[in-house]
């Protein structure tokens, strides 16, 4: 007689094969954070009370910006210890070119060691005219990386549009990814990549295993909207860029990030999120 019960032999075999699926399905699953600029007003009014509210959101991890530098050594400390009673992470700083120089590193250094972040990335540049000054920047990017991987950090450099605007024919970005060490990140700014007419998904493929973090930064080309649109309001090709990011860039985590919207700063990183959660990414 036909029965819908598993076998012993059946069962067994499927719950030895369990665990295996959840550990695979979990390392199929990519946390997402926050760029904190995203929030930047009310982080400047009150830092431990923005990661509060950041966390209760359902977020992550997160991703400093710039002003965590001013900070003192206590108060990173502290913020450390708050994170760490939220569970949430600290999974990368945005710093200036500025920080990644021999007499100015040291005190980024300290504080991301504090802060448990994996990347130190170089979150803008101002590089000297036409493509070599471009090439000077990756020199600067290589030099840091290699004192950083010393010490267990890695370096980052991310993209706005001028990275992906052509100088001489050659998008600098490519130039970066050409004369960079592999283990220097490639993150990628996806708004500013599509506001400049460029393709986020081929950029991806084109650099395998670099683009280890990503800004899932929204854009429109409707006039009066740009980068105000929230998450999934914009032209992004979520599903196609995510998972070449998964597939290919190597991606380690997502970072939503918005310059503004029709929302308050903490409402639009919590409505963000949910359209994040509700698109099943």
């Amino acid at each position: 007689m036909r029965t819908n019960s598993l076998s012993r032999r059946t069962f067994l075999t499927f719950t030895a094969v369990l665990p295996w699926a959840w550990r695979a399905a979990a390392a199929a699953t990519i946390p997402i954070g926050l760029e904190m600029y995203s929030v930047r007003d009310e982080l400047a009014k009150d830092p431990q009370g923005t990661v509060r509210a950041v966390a209760a959101m359902g977020y992550q991890g997160l991703e400093f910006y710039a002003p965590y530098l001013d900070w003192t050594p206590a108060q990173v400390q502290e913020m450390k210890a708050l994170m760490d009673g939220l569970g949430i992470r600290c999974f990368s700083t945005h710093n200036s070119e500025s920080y990644f120089r021999n007499d100015t590193i040291q005190r980024a250094i300290d504080f991301n060691h504090v802060l448990g972040s994996r990347y130190m990335v170089m979150a803008s540049s101002q590089p000297g005219p036409g493509l070599d000054g471009w090439k000077k920047i990756a020199e600067e990017l290589n030099v840091a990386a290699d004192q950083l991987e010393r010490i267990g950090l890695k370096a980052g450099y991310h993209n706005h549009q001028s990275e992906f605007t052509p100088v001489n024919g050659v998008r600098p970005i490519e130039i970066l990814a050409k004369e960079t060490k592999r283990s220097i990140m490639l993150q990628l700014d996806v708004g500013t990549c599509l506001q400049t007419g460029s393709d986020p998904v081929a950029w991806i493929k084109a650099n395998p295993g670099r683009i280890r973090s990503l800004h899932l930064k929204e854009w429109s080309p409707d006039p009066g909207k740009g980068y105000s649109v929230l998450f999934g309001e914009g032209v992004a090709d979520w599903k196609g860029i995510l998972s070449a990011a998964k597939e290919v860039g190597g991606a380690e985590y997502f970072l939503i990030e918005q310059e503004g919207s029709r929302f308050p700063q903490l409402e639009t990183a919590k409505k963000c999120l949910q359209t994040y959660r509700a698109k099943g990414f």
